[in-house]
């Protein structure tokens, strides 16, 4: 489910992490996300084709009706690039894209329902030890024990983020990260155990769901339950801490941009004019013959 929503998240805001090219990027999107589940999941030679022709259908559904509004939506970006931003208006654009991203990840669930049955043990194992290596490793980027440390990271992260976007970054744009990333509500250590509980929660559920024979519509219902447990807590207290963070990450965001120079925000309406553009091309060109693009062999 974490790769999934990336991947979606990743589609809709056009930034394609290593790829010159969003074309690119989308072109060899079902080999990326088959590598991302079978890594997770180990998937042996009779899984492997249904996870295969899952991620297919997925791509082709979304190329067919989600490319259209996602470039719109970009348009509608490029267009605010050279006027100062509030953060308040960055959280409503949040709002907008995580409405045009939920047909996408309700289609997601949809399939990953469908891959529930075939679930085993080694399967099982696989998730547990492939997160306890990411929990590792989160523990080794996020949980520095030099606070100095822990804090050239965090804006080396946030550079790079802001970066392709706008290009390099100033000395003034660093400051205005560097002060913000500090005013921050962040609280790494729980953030990592959420993560944890989280990965325990979703191993638990797939494991009694499969051993439950649960029906289709219960699978994608407790599915859909986990992941809107994640995004909407029940808890009032998580929910207002995740809340305060969204609109602080909005409101330096805003910061950010009104210290891009002209020609930063220039760049920055290129690149969203680029990556508007690459969408548009894929919808335009014929798409990838089925088992084509998920050629990367099985384990």
């Amino acid at each position: 489910m974490r790769w999934w929503k990336l991947l979606i998240i990743g589609s809709a805001l056009a930034l394609a992490a290593g790829c010159s090219t969003l074309r690119v990027a989308y072109s060899s999107g079902p080999t990326l996300a088959w590598w991302q589940i079978d890594g997770w999941v180990d998937a042996d030679r009779n899984q492997a084709p249904a996870v295969r022709a899952a991620i297919e259908r997925w791509f082709e559904w979304h190329r067919s009706t989600q490319l259209a509004p996602t470039a719109a939506l970009l348009a509608e970006a490029r267009a605010q690039m050279m006027q100062p931003l509030e953060g308040e208006a960055i959280c409503r654009f949040n709002d907008r894209l995580q409405a045009l991203t939920q047909p996408a990840i309700d289609r997601a669930l949809a399939e990953a329902a469908d891959l529930v049955p075939l679930l085993t043990e080694a399967n099982f194992k696989a998730m547990e030890a492939k997160g306890a290596a990411e929990l590792a490793e989160d523990r080794e980027e996020f949980l520095q024990a030099d606070p100095a440390e822990r804090r050239a990271q965090a804006l080396e992260r946030a550079r790079q983020r802001f970066e392709r976007l706008y290009g390099r970054l100033g000395e003034p744009q660093l400051a205005v990260l560097r002060a913000g990333l500090a005013e921050l509500p962040l609280d790494p250590d729980r953030w990592l155990a959420d993560r944890e509980r989280r990965q325990k929660e979703t191993v638990a559920l797939l494991r009694r769901l499969q051993a439950e024979r649960a029906p289709r519509e219960q699978r994608i219902e407790a599915l859909r339950s986990l992941l809107q447990a994640r995004t909407t807590p029940a808890d009032p207290e998580r929910r207002a801490r995740q809340q305060r963070l969204a609109e602080a990450n909005c409101a330096l965001a805003a910061r950010l941009h009104n210290s891009t120079t002209t020609a930063q925000r220039e760049r920055a309406r290129d690149n969203l004019q680029g990556w508007e553009g690459d969408l548009r091309a894929v919808m335009r060109s014929p798409a990838t013959a089925p088992g084509t693009a998920t050629a990367a062999p099985s384990t």
